[in-house]
């Protein structure tokens, strides 16, 4: 070991490997034409990663809590396939049929094996690369277990916002003819939430916001004119379609005004104050406006709670839509 050590020490200080990535011992115990990769420390220290990081690991609590699942460290707990498969089964809403606890490393790579063909089964379909493994995952590769989370978190459009545009350089050790080679690459965790979100149901607001952001000002005033028409009975105004649609109560008084009846406030919470309540008075409306003839809105309640203008639009349209000409 203190050989191998010393070894990868000498690889990385030589004048052809510039690195200050300090490799430990156990990485550096590779066959030949093995190869090991790794986060550069710096990259770990970059607030946007650790911001990534956090997200995913409330994404996964606020899932599974009602299994009393608690994730403090995502390689230590994923690694071996329990809390994947719980969460899953949770996102998709089906049983997986696998071992409920497993402690030998050939019960977890069997279970991880399972696991992953049904996540692949479900994400391959739509066009998403693959950038990960039973041995990745099993090995504790957090870029591995970071991509397959992203996916996840995008494929069931989780109610959180990722960090945009979040890369990390990893560093990877090769052995080559008994020595260390290092070498260091940008890894792409991901990209705009916009284009992973809504690349599977492309539209005319798509297009909007892609070739013609210079229209976009028309119509959010057209959808301005058209909600204050009617909210101003009620001596209400929006001025941002951004923002004032986000706790779902415009939505439900601009609904009971459409349609010419009143809402009893205890179906919705009139000052909401948390997430899930947001999320109930949106989710409300949207019940409200299928009541009405309206399909189903193709955006989430979390996408308009989230302030994701693209979805508020979409909703807003809809209404125009039909309701253009109501006084």
């Amino acid at each position: 070991v203190s050989d191998l050590q010393e070894e990868g020490k000498n690889a990385i200080n030589a004048p052809m490997n510039p690195s200050t990535v300090d490799i430990h011992p156990e990485d550096t115990l590779l066959e030949e034409n093995e190869e090991r990769t790794m986060i550069d420390p710096n990259s770990k220290e970059d607030p946007k990663f650790k911001e990534l990081i956090k997200v995913l690991i409330d994404w996964i609590n606020d899932v599974l809590v009602e299994e009393r699942i608690i994730v403090k460290q995502l390689e230590e707990d994923l690694y071996d396939g329990q809390v994947l498969q719980k969460l899953l089964e949770k996102l998709a809403d089906r049983k997986l049929n696998v071992a409920e606890v497993t402690q030998s490393e050939i019960g977890q790579k069997q279970k991880l094996q399972t696991v992953l063909e049904a996540v692949h089964d479900l994400l391959r379909p739509h066009g998403w690369t693959i950038k990960w493994n039973v041995d990745s995952i099993h090995g504790k590769n957090l870029i591995s277990i970071l991509h397959l989370l992203v996916a996840l978190a995008m494929h069931f459009r989780a109610p959180i916002r990722l960090p945009e545009h979040v890369s990390v350089q990893v560093v990877v050790v090769r052995k080559r003819e008994g020595l260390l080679q290092t070498t260091h690459v940008s890894e792409e965790l991901t990209t705009t939430t916009e284009v992973v979100t809504f690349s599977l149901e492309r539209d005319a607001f798509d297009t909007l916001f892609d070739h013609a952001p210079d229209k976009l000002s028309v119509v959010k005033k057209s959808l301005i004119t058209f909600v204050n028409k009617h909210l101003n009975k009620l001596n209400l105004e929006v001025t941002e379609l951004e923002t004032q649609f986000a706790d779902g109560v415009y939505l439900v008084l601009l609904m009971g005004l459409l349609e010419d009846y009143f809402v009893p406030l205890h179906n919705f919470y009139l000052t909401p104050e948390s997430f899930d309540q947001k999320v109930h008075n949106v989710s409300f409306a949207f019940e409200l406006m299928q009541d009405g003839g309206l399909k189903k809105p193709k955006a989430r309640p979390e996408d308009v709670v989230n302030l994701d203008l693209k979805s508020t639009l979409r909703v807003l349209y809809n209404l125009f839509t039909k309701y253009k000409n109501v006084e």
